[in-house]
């Protein structure tokens, strides 16, 4: 087995390690449960990580090496958002709504579009 450096392993919850800084990987054998699957050590941590994820699972991910992206920085850019085109505000997406929606959304104190109006 050979370690693939620099990858990010996933430790589950969020959590993340490069490959090459984990020391060890250690099954939990009591108090295991939802969440603790096994410890983790990684490098300049004094204290081993609580992993999710099987020890299996964390090692097969050490060794394989990544998935090269397909269309390299292209198919990144088609991720991001482009500049001036922000996501659509609930409001704006309201507006879009079919009338019967808009009349059944309760009326906001203090005035405004969907206040009924005063005589």
């Amino acid at each position: 087995m050979r370690i693939q450096t620099g990858q990010l392993v996933s430790l589950g919850y969020g959590r993340y390690v490069r490959s090459d800084e984990i020391v060890a990987v250690e099954p939990i054998t009591e108090g295991r449960g939802p969440g603790r699957r096994c410890l983790v050590w990684v490098r300049g941590v004094p204290d081993p990580i609580v992993a999710s994820r099987s020890q299996a699972a964390i090692i097969e991910d050490m060794v394989t090496p990544a998935e090269p992206v397909a269309g390299g920085a292209a198919a990144i850019r088609g991720v991001v958002p482009r500049r001036g085109r922000a996501a659509p505000t609930p409001r704006a997406a309201a507006a879009k709504a079919p009338t019967r929606a808009r009349k059944a959304a309760p009326a906001r104190a203090g005035g405004g579009k969907g206040a009924p109006r005063r005589r």
